[in-house]
């Protein structure tokens, strides 16, 4: 018994819910609507004047012929003029409104009297047929249907039918509602169908846009992760030339020989990051004709933790004294954390070039179990040249690609004076 309680409750309830959005029509469909409800009211009523008051004769049997009057007087003439206005009235609103539609006139219908039913039949078999295809509420237009093709198929009688000629209402009726039900079962899925690839396409393009935007901060990362630390190191290199060009000529070389050898190691990253975006489309300036110099700098690797070493040495170069410690039981990491790691290191001794002038710097690498450690730590010191350029975007850079590896970023002042940046970036244990 329950569960034939909650199987009438979900049957009421799904009767309720609607199967489809309401149909909104649009101005042209509401223009064709009022027309056809408009010519089939001049017809209806015009076929209700000409029939007040004609008397019809039909044979009911061999031999015996019934009189069949049909309203006569102006009463008459009102009341058939009434049923004609309705019932084709009512058709302008077939697609906003097919299941009350359909109630108005099936009423009117109803209403009509047996020797003038072709005065509201026609309009009839168009409500049927709106509500089959328009209404949103399936179950209930099921229910509607049926009530009103019965009611109207049982008014007719033997003399007075309800089709022309003496067809059966239901023989025209019922394949009529069963054709409309699976056009409008069709109309429905093909809107489903051309809604889901609409949001699929949506969702492709913005994929799409997520992917262009995050691969330009990639190559915004690497190129100024590439060019910042060459170039503050250039400057630095090529001021101190400058300064002692009179007094110390040899070291003034030195100095300039360090700002070749700082352009050229810019240059060889810059083509490695080039290299890396004309192969992405297609390997353009790899084929025949390339310069074997730029081809070799495309395909070095990009630097990581075994080129620290080498770093470390052209910042000393540049006059910032350094010193690297690496502890723990070094292991093979994959190439993109290995370079996150040197960008951390880089991007901090670049900041230390230009913001503490005259400051020592410290690199600790720490290998542990679960994680790999970098910390760059400074004694600080006055802003150099170059400490107005700086925009924060560097440190920005650093997370974003520390993120990648679920790795974070520290940053600030020590207590002793000077700056600290320290990565934490997690490994696969095995």
């Amino acid at each position: 018994m329950r569960r034939v309680r909650e199987t009438a409750h979900r049957t009421v309830r799904d009767a309720r819910l609607p199967s489809g959005p309401p149909l909104r029509p649009t101005v042209h469909t509401w223009r064709f609507d009022a027309l056809v409800a408009l010519a089939l009211g001049i017809a209806t009523v015009y076929y209700g004047i000409d029939n007040t008051g004609v008397v019809v004769l039909r044979e009911v049997a061999p031999g015996e012929v019934r009189h069949l009057p049909r309203p006569a007087g102006p009463g008459g003439l009102a009341f058939m003029v009434t049923l004609a206005v309705i019932a084709s009235g009512a058709l302008a609103l077939r697609r906003r409104y097919p299941l009350a539609v359909l109630c108005v006139v099936t009423a009117a219908t109803l209403a009509t009297p047996h020797s003038v039913l072709r005065l509201t039949f026609y309009a009839f078999v168009i409500a049927v047929y709106s509500a089959a295809v328009y209404s949103p509420y399936r179950a209930a237009t099921l229910a509607a249907l049926s009530a009103s093709v019965v009611l109207v198929g049982a008014s007719g009688n033997s003399v007075t039918p309800i089709v022309p000629n003496e067809y059966i209402a239901l023989l025209i009726l019922v394949p009529m509602a069963g054709a409309a039900l699976g056009l409008r079962t069709w109309k429905l899925r093909t809107d489903e169908g051309r809604t889901r690839l609409s949001a699929l396409e949506r969702e492709q393009a913005e994929a799409l846009r997520r992917a262009v935007e995050h691969e330009r901060a990639r190559i915004a990362r690497e190129l100024h992760d590439v060019v910042t630390h060459n170039v503050s190191m250039m400057i630095i290199q090529a001021g101190a030339a400058r300064t002692i060009m009179k007094s110390a000529p040899d070291e003034a070389g030195e100095a300039l020989l360090a700002v070749e050898s700082g352009g050229r190691a810019a240059m060889t990253e810059l083509r490695h990051v080039m290299g890396l975006l004309t192969m992405a489309d297609g390997g353009e300036g790899t084929g025949e004709g390339a310069d074997p110099a730029d081809t070799a700098a495309e395909l070095t690797p990009q630097p990581g933790l075994a080129q620290l070493e080498s770093l470390v040495g052209r910042v000393r170069g540049a006059g910032l004294p350094v010193e690297l410690t690496v502890t723990g039981r070094p292991r093979p990491l994959p190439p993109g954390l290995e370079l996150a790691a040197y960008r951390v290191v880089q991007e901090a001794l670049t900041n230390t070039m230009k913001h503490a002038s005259g400051a020592t710097a410290a690199v600790t690498l720490v290998h542990e179990p679960e994680r790999l450690r970098v910390e760059v730590t400074d004694t600080g010191g006055r802003p150099g040249a170059g400490a107005p350029t700086g925009n924060g975007r560097g440190l920005i850079g650093l997370r974003e690609r520390l993120a990648v590896h679920d790795g974070t970023l520290n940053t600030g002042g020590r207590l002793t004076g000077g700056y600290r940046v320290e990565a934490l970036i997690p490994l696969e244990t095995r």
